[in-house]
């Protein structure tokens, strides 16, 4: 008998929660809803220990907003099981390209109309039903990619950067730039240059809003905490089932979280 199709709901406002529960429990009978998490972290604990067909995932939650949950559960997944199809639920529709960056089946906007959620759950069960062949998770995860919103108008692409250290600003060229690394409330630059006793580069502008200034060619977002220079690349190589990126002339490397693996495919 094939077990019943399970559903997280990852919401802080217990209101909205108990609005979702109702309009599915009327659309989606058979979909059997797991108890809420109120806020990010519990929604990734729960998503990894129960392993949920489905989540919900409200973008601003306390702990870990929504999109952040979807990395770090897709990054622990169990790499034998089919990955969760993710819906995100949000007030603001400005992150709808960043939803859709993160594999996103669908991004509905609050207050949530049941002829919307309707559309959503057809959605859903388009892609269930489609997993009844061979699954392939990367292949899954191309496909939505490929899906995402029409970016913004694009903007010219940096070509320095300024990193303020103590009373200096030093004006970094993007070529230089080997990779950035997210570290606390900072973003860490590493770059080509080995002189000695030069101070530790960091910028107060977070990844997130640094990826869209970015030449999306020559910069590709690996990890949630890490871009690299595609030029700075030599390799990359599989460990215990994980990609790690080697870059020329460094001895340390790079992990590949699984929702970019897909970057990393054999022409």
């Amino acid at each position: 008998m094939t077990p019943p199709l399970t559903a997280l709901i990852a919401e802080d406002e217990p209101v909205l929660a108990d609005a979702l529960r109702r309009q599915l429990h009327k659309l989606w009978p058979e979909l059997q809803l797991l108890e809420v998490a109120g806020d990010g972290i519990q929604a990734r604990e729960a998503a990894l220990a129960q392993q949920p067909d489905i989540l919900f995932l409200d973008i601003h939650m306390p702990g870990a907003n929504g999109l952040e949950v979807a990395e770090l559960v897709i990054d622990e997944w169990p790499i034998d099981q089919p990955l969760p199809l993710i819906v995100y639920i949000t007030a603001f529709d400005e992150y709808a390209v960043a939803a859709f960056e993160r594999a996103a089946v669908d991004y509905v906007l609050k207050p949530i109309r049941p002829e919307r959620l309707a559309i959503t759950c057809l959605r859903l069960q388009t892609q269930l039903a489609a997993r009844q062949g061979p699954a392939d998770d990367d292949a899954l995860i191309s496909k939505t990619l490929s899906l995402r919103a029409q970016p913004m108008a694009q903007q010219e692409p940096l070509r320095v950067l300024q990193a303020a250290v103590g009373a200096s600003v030093y004006v970094i060229p993007v070529e230089d730039i080997l990779y950035f690394e997210a570290a606390d409330k900072y973003v860490r630059i590493i770059t080509i240059s080995k002189e000695a006793g030069r101070p530790e580069m960091l910028i107060r502008t977070p990844l997130r809003e640094l990826m869209p200034r970015l030449d999306q060619g020559l910069f590709w977002q690996i990890h949630r905490s890490h871009v690299v220079n595609v030029r700075a690349i030599e390799r990359v190589s599989r460990q215990q089932q994980r990609l790690r990126v080697h870059l020329r002339g460094r001895h340390e490397t790079l992990d590949v979280s699984r929702m970019y693996a897909h970057l990393f495919k054999a022409m």
